[in-house]
């Protein structure tokens, strides 16, 4: 095996304690600000600002480097139409019986039903797809490590991305989510894990007071 190439570390920034806290509180902030919508305007997003996101998401680390991830970004109606209908099928099951009582009375305080009006009218869904493994230039499967974590790491920073532009995000998972694989074209090597909704919050938009809960830090965190 060949030795790895190393390079210094690049462009790395160290600030003063002080400035170091300041850039940690506003980033908090920021990020407080951050709420689960389910109503969107179907104004259109500029493709660059999401083009951008995407570039930010796949920053993140991940197994080995071998970034375990792809991202279908949809905003055709008629494809959209498609997944609401699918996400739909699966919905229904889900509240209709498919579902355990405590995690139905989990989701009663948002409001939630079978209902995903949002698939249609939200200008961009971005489905993520978990890549088991790659396929080399030769044809070999390349085993990948850590899927679930890196693709969870580099969802959270798409997250992150996508609010600090400005945009507000849905986290959508049916179950199952396999009719993904089919409309966005993606082979079955990969896993779909969310369908993330995408767009402005439409005028007057509500979200439930029990979602803004957040814990305190002494029960998230602990120091030893």
């Amino acid at each position: 095996m060949d030795a790895p190439v190393l390079e210094p570390l690049p462009d790395y920034r160290a600030y003063p304690p002080d400035e170091m806290e300041a850039r940690a509180r506003a980033f908090h902030e920021d990020l407080r600000r951050r709420r689960t919508v389910r109503d969107f305007a179907p104004t259109p997003v500029p493709r660059a600002v999401i083009e951008q996101a995407l570039l930010a998401a796949g920053t993140a680390p991940s197994g080995a480097n071998l970034q375990p991830w792809h991202f279908t970004v949809i905003e055709d109606p008629a494809v959209k139409r498609r997944i609401r209908e699918a996400a739909e099928v699966e919905e229904r099951e889900f509240y209709s019986g498919g579902a355990p009582q405590e995690w139905l009375d989990a989701l009663a305080p948002l409001g939630t039903d079978e209902h995903k009006p949002f698939l249609e009218t939200a200008p961009v869904l971005i489905a993520i797809f978990a890549q088991r493994f790659g396929i080399l230039p030769d044809g070999r499967r390349a085993k990948h490590y850590y899927v679930p974590e890196s693709v969870g790491i580099a969802t959270g920073f798409l997250i992150a991305a996508l609010h600090h532009a400005g945009l507000a995000t849905l986290t959508h998972t049916p179950s199952p989510m396999g009719f993904l694989n089919e409309i966005c074209g993606r082979p079955e090597s990969e896993k779909p894990t969310i369908l993330l909704v995408v767009g402005y919050p439409v005028e007057g938009c509500t979200v439930p007071r029990h979602g803004g809960l957040k814990k305190p830090l002494g029960e998230i965190a602990s120091w030893i």
